[in-house]
């Protein structure tokens, strides 16, 4: 404890009857209830600080002390300690809780597995589930999504359970989303954005930011009435990650520029990816692509075969930014093996084109590794999504092995069987069970693109078996006296080479 300006120290106490004694006095400043939040300076000192209870200076004042002075000290305090509550809360977001809203049409899926699922996404996000609402109808409302009557229940469920918000499980027009708002006076996510948010969290390469952004652009651009209240970064939480609302009277003319901006950043992105492609295909190595469900273990399976190092997270969309490495089937016999960004039910059309060159991985790998999660009760339902992806990407016709993971979380070994696939194969990427037979799997299907030969190369074409060492499987070299006996699986593209 010191006395500013008077070059005395001690204990509070003794401080205290220094300043009594000399006729100085020493301002305390409490709150409401009486607690002690500014405790600094002395009258006759020309400079009073500002501090909360927690020993943060906001500010000074300078001059001696009076009611005007103490005013002014208690309005920059709370104008102090108001800022900086807002900067932790937008550094930290909010746990929200949410209550889940689903429309059942008639024919459609049962809407309860969308909401698990949708869930899940929430929790991802970083949201708690404070319950659930579901509509059958015949179609979704096309002004409030669901009908009055439950909009009057949902109002009373956001009450009982002191829910900040909604979250649809559909994409919503900006009629839906402003109506909403106004009858419920909440913040309002749909499906969509939800998704965008999560993504927005887990991009980290140049193409992943890029592409996340592209695709909040442009479901933003449609939406800048719609969403009003809801853009707004004061309250934080989902929705709100991201590149975000620069400003929040954004306007379209300034939207498209940006997404102008971003389309050209990623073409050229797009051009580095196909170059990379184009070496690829001369060097003849063949490329299997790690497709399947969120969270079915892709990552943990590419780990496991390659030691990528690649997150591998129990939370949906842990890996966005597609990771290639190297895979040792044989001895000399190599593939590419990429993994994908994850596919899920209704995933949004802006995704989809803007995450156009990552989902591609697919379309131009030779060989497709569908991987399930035999632990998930919906793995019929989710197989059905990706095949129905794959189609819409254009990767049908190519070869696929079904790999069904996660077999440790079986209490006991089920049979499991993908009629769109030519093997399906049990494994683990936790234990290693069944990888030596993926392995095994692959190498048969590159042996169908590849010719055994056994030749003798005299010492002058030594340069033949460099190229067959690079470019397909060297199974042994003997050097006779008249060469180079060779037994090896060469590409057909380079058959007529060697």
């Amino acid at each position: 404890i010191a006395a500013p300006g008077f070059g005395q120290e001690g204990s509070q106490e003794e401080i205290e009857a220094f300043l009594e004694e000399n006729g100085y006095t020493y301002p305390v400043l409490m709150d409401t209830t009486g607690e002690v939040f500014m405790q600094y300076g002395i009258s006759a000192y020309p400079t009073t600080f500002m501090v909360d209870k927690d020993g943060n200076l906001f500010g000074y004042v300078q001059g001696q002390l009076n009611e005007d002075m103490m005013r002014s000290i208690i309005r920059q305090t709370m104008e102090g300690k108001r800022r900086k509550a807002m900067a932790l809360y937008e550094m930290e977001d909010a746990k929200e809780r949410v209550i889940l809203v689903g429309v059942q049409e008639n024919d459609a899926e049962p809407e309860e597995e969308s909401l698990d699922e949708l869930a899940e996404l929430a929790r991802t996000a970083g949201a708690e589930v404070a319950g659930r609402l579901i509509q059958k109808r015949e179609a979704m409302h096309p002004v409030t999504y669901i009908g009055k009557g439950k909009i009057l229940e949902l109002k009373e469920l956001l009450w009982e359970t002191d829910a900040t918000g909604i979250i649809c499980d559909d994409e919503l027009t900006s009629v839906q989303l402003n109506h909403l708002e106004e009858e419920l006076e909440c913040k309002i996510v749909d499906r969509t954005l939800l998704i965008l948010d999560i993504f927005a969290g887990r991009a980290v390469s140049r193409e992943g930011k890029i592409q996340v952004e592209l695709a909040q652009l442009k479901y933003r651009a449609a939406r800048l009435v719609g969403l009003r209240n809801s853009l707004s970064r004061l309250g934080g939480g989902i929705g709100t990650r991201g590149p975000g609302e620069k400003k929040l009277e954004m306007d379209r003319r300034l939207i498209r520029e940006r997404i102008s901006r971003l389309k050209k950043e990623l073409r050229e992105v797009e051009e580095h990816r196909e170059r990379l492609r184009t070496q690829r295909k001369r060097s003849n190595l063949k490329v299997a692509a790690l497709v399947g469900y969120t969270s079915a273990g892709k990552s943990s399976l590419e780990n496991a075969l390659t030691g990528a190092g690649v997150l591998e997270d129990a939370m949906l969309f842990s890996t966005l930014d597609t990771t290639t490495r190297s895979l040792r089937l044989a001895d000399t016999q190599e593939i590419l093996l990429s993994d994908t960004v994850g596919f899920i039910r209704k995933l949004p059309h802006h995704l989809v084109e803007a995450f156009k060159s990552t989902l591609e991985e697919a379309k131009y790998a030779d060989i497709i590794i569908h991987v399930v999660d035999a632990s998930n009760p919906h793995q019929d339902t989710q197989m059905f999504v990706v095949y129905e992806t794959l189609r819409q990407l254009g990767a049908e016709g190519k070869p696929v092995i079904t790999v069904f993971n996660k077999q440790d979380k079986l209490e006991t070994p089920g049979y499991f069987r993908d009629f769109h696939a030519e093997y399906s194969i049990p494994v683990s990427a936790k234990t290693g069970q069944g990888l030596e037979e993926l392995k095994e799997a692959l190498l048969e299907i590159l042996r169908r693109d590849q010719v055994y030969i056994e030749r003798l190369y005299s010492f002058a074409e030594a340069g033949k078996i460099q190229l067959i060492r690079t470019q397909g499987q060297l199974l042994s070299e003997e050097y006779v006296p008249d060469g180079i006996e060779v037994k090896a699986y060469v590409p057909k593209e380079i058959w007529g080479k060697v």
